[in-house]
């Protein structure tokens, strides 16, 4: 049988890579490169989370995304990006891969089913910024807002409603809503008086049920 991208474990590919690897642990809000660096490695979240974002030229922060254990970044100096267009950091004690790039384009060339397991990745991931582009061109705040939580809370892959780990700070939403910090604490005790989320006003402990799909698919 067929192995799907949502199965796709590299670590056994991983550790065969020889040479131009390193694994290095990181503190929470430490970067791991930052918009601008040159970019030359691909970079493996063996444990922890990582945020991904993004700083315009009148400093405004947008979030891009956040990701968990078992999820690549940094791959777009695979397609010939030269320099970082964003900033990675860890959300809290992370362990961390570092691929070269030579490295990764090895691993390709000999297993062939990493190759097609990493492609399938990529494009599930591809799917994912087409939906959240698609979420900010035409839905409102409080959706956006709600779709993040579900998506944090993995949603869909468990019946059980999920805690969400680690703390996330309001600000750090409203940049992957693309709103104000007031708005999102707006929603949230709108959310939490509606019993679609539970949480103690900082995000620690936050429970979200399935009831908070009722915001997305309200029209």
């Amino acid at each position: 049988m067929a192995r799907k991208a949502s199965d796709f474990d590299p670590r056994g590919f991983l550790a065969g890579i020889a040479s131009g690897k390193t694994t290095r642990d990181y503190d929470r809000r430490q970067v791991v490169f930052s918009q601008g660096d040159s970019a030359d490695a691909v970079f493996f979240i063996e444990s922890g989370k990582v945020k991904l974002s993004v700083v315009s030229a009148r400093g405004k922060e947008a979030v891009l995304g956040i990701l968990e254990e078992g999820s690549f970044f940094g791959e777009g100096c695979l397609a010939g990006q030269a320099l970082r267009i964003s900033t990675a950091a860890a959300m809290q004690a992370s362990s961390i891969i570092r691929v070269d790039r030579k490295a990764i384009f090895g691993l390709i060339h000999r297993e062939p089913e990493f190759a097609e397991l990493f492609i399938r990745y990529l494009l599930s991931r591809n799917v994912r910024f087409e939906e959240d582009l698609v979420d900010q061109l035409f839905n409102s705040a409080e959706k956006r807002l709600a779709r993040v939580l579900l998506l944090l809370a993995h949603f869909g892959k468990d019946p059980r409603p999920e805690t969400v780990v680690p703390k996330v700070s309001h600000e750090t939403l409203a940049g992957m809503v693309g709103t104000t910090r007031s708005r999102v604490s707006f929603f949230m005790n709108r959310f939490r008086k509606l019993g679609f989320i539970d949480y103690d006003g900082g995000l620690q402990g936050l429970t979200v049920h399935s009831a908070l799909l009722t915001v997305v698919l309200h029209d």
